[in-house]
């Protein structure tokens, strides 16, 4: 883990989300961190997991594919997996990979919304 690791809106980082129960996304993977730099004083995160992606996942609105590049520090196509929106610890925060670009964390952040049946 990193020592006081300080995450910011719009980074990737590796983070440990076990232990977990049922069908929550488990094992240490990248996250895309959702909540804003400016919220509380508690040291969390809103963070959506990323898993590889898989075909069956296209048109679904829980999946939102990610292309890697040198900024996001991926290493394949991803999957941002919105279903499994959850705050985690400071603790839990591994390593930094990268940075999403501001234009797919809008998108995400609206899918999200719609999910939540939101109205924009």
């Amino acid at each position: 883990m990193t020592r006081n690791p300080k995450p910011r809106r719009g980074e990737i980082w590796l983070v440990n989300l076990d232990p977990t129960i049922g069908e929550e996304i488990k094992k240490t993977r990248p996250v895309i961190v959702l909540s804003s730099d400016d919220l509380g004083v508690l040291k969390i995160k809103l963070v959506v997991p990323i898993t590889g992606w898989k075909k069956h996942f296209e048109g679904k609105l829980w999946h939102r594919k990610i292309v890697p590049d040198a900024g996001n520090g991926l290493d394949k196509i991803s999957s941002a997996e919105i279903l499994h929106l959850r705050s985690v610890s400071y603790a839990r925060f591994v390593t930094k990979k990268g940075i999403l670009p501001d234009d797919e964390l809008k998108q995400i952040a609206a899918m999200i919304a719609v999910i939540v049946e939101m109205e924009i």
